[in-house]
């Protein structure tokens, strides 16, 4: 809940860096903060996104990109965009769960499987749904980004199935769902700041960790770390939002400049994150040992994951999740 001294806050700030002065040639001047260093395709497609959106308002709306944790972490620039401190932002949706519960559906292990399945469930309905959600959190949701799949590594010992991960200490998304699923794996799961997962690493505060291989290669924690299984069980999604008061500023030709912009700049990170992908494999294999999991082991572990949709099932809702279970599955 933001309290009345934040609203008013955020008020203030927002008329002063979004309608703008008569010293700045923009109509609305909009900060777009992010957790992700510049390499990553994300980060990438944050600036393809600027791009876009000055070109095509030729010039009526100018973006500041703030990259790499510059803002704080995903948790304070979801806070500071309710606020309209930060006007956009791409966080992960496990951190928006906390803000919206249904949210937790989006990083439910092996919902999603395949680039198919993301699309038919982040594109779709099911996407849509979530997005109109999060309104009542003062947000405006755009669409779903993303950093491709979601691996494990660690300094253990191979994860080949769950019971691999016993008592292993995972950092993880500060994410209600995530904490759940490694739980029911057997681990020890750990909430830590992105930004400070390498030295966490490094120290032995935490011996193993997940994440897209965009964010294991941009982060080196290759360097780091001895074993990755490649699960490739959740989707590392992020929502592209807005503050919603941002968004109902602008004249309905300028909301179409930014929705497309916002359409074009996912496309494009998709598109990095399988061409990376590969290389990524190339560039890391003699450094971090690679394992891919067996039927077998995937089998294992889509059931050990049941507990985790039983525990989420009344927050998400069961209707919801069997929509998007279809979804996926392509029926």
């Amino acid at each position: 809940m933001i309290s009345f001294k934040w609203k008013t806050l955020a008020v203030s700030t927002f008329a002063a860096m979004a309608f703008g002065t008569a010293a700045q040639a923009a109509d609305f001047n909009f900060t777009f903060a992010h957790v992700l260093v510049e390499s990553t395709p994300n980060a990438r497609a944050a600036v393809k996104f600027k791009e876009e959106v000055e070109r095509n308002s030729n010039g009526r709306i100018q973006i500041n990109v703030r990259p790499a944790a510059q803002l704080g972490g995903d948790v304070e620039i979801i806070e500071q965009t309710q606020m309209g401190l930060v006007h956009i932002a791409i966080p992960p949706t496990g951190n928006l769960a906390n803000f919206e519960p249904k949210m937790y559906l989006l990083d439910l292990p092996f919902l999603m499987t395949d680039n198919e399945s993301m699309k038919a469930v982040l594109d779709g309905e099911v996407g849509e749904e979530l997005l109109k959600l999060l309104e009542k959190s003062n947000l405006k949701g755009i669409n779903y980004w993303g950093a491709g799949f979601r691996n494990m590594t660690n300094n253990i010992r191979p994860i080949t199935k769950p019971d691999d991960l016993k008592n292993i200490k995972m950092r993880v998304l500060q994410a209600p769902t995530t904490l759940a699923t490694y739980r029911a794996y057997g681990a020890n799961p750990t909430a830590m700041a992105f930004t400070e997962v390498y030295n966490g690493l490094q120290q032995g505060v935490v011996e193993g960790q997940e994440n897209p291989l965009a964010n294991i290669y941009s982060m080196k924690f290759y360097e780091v770390q001895k074993y990755m299984t490649r699960t490739s069980h959740v989707y590392h999604t992020y929502a592209a939002v807005m503050n919603k008061a941002a968004w109902e500023s602008l004249p309905d030709d300028l909301k179409k400049v930014v929705k497309d912009a916002f359409d074009v700049a996912r496309d494009y990170a998709r598109e990095l994150t399988d061409e990376d992908e590969s290389r990524i494999i190339e560039e890391i294999k003699d450094k971090i040992e690679i394992i891919d999991l067996t039927p077998e082991g995937r089998e294992a572990f889509i059931k050990a994951s049941e507990p985790v949709y039983k525990e989420f099932e009344k927050r998400v809702g069961a209707d919801l999740i069997a929509k998007a279970t279809t979804a996926a599955r392509g029926k």
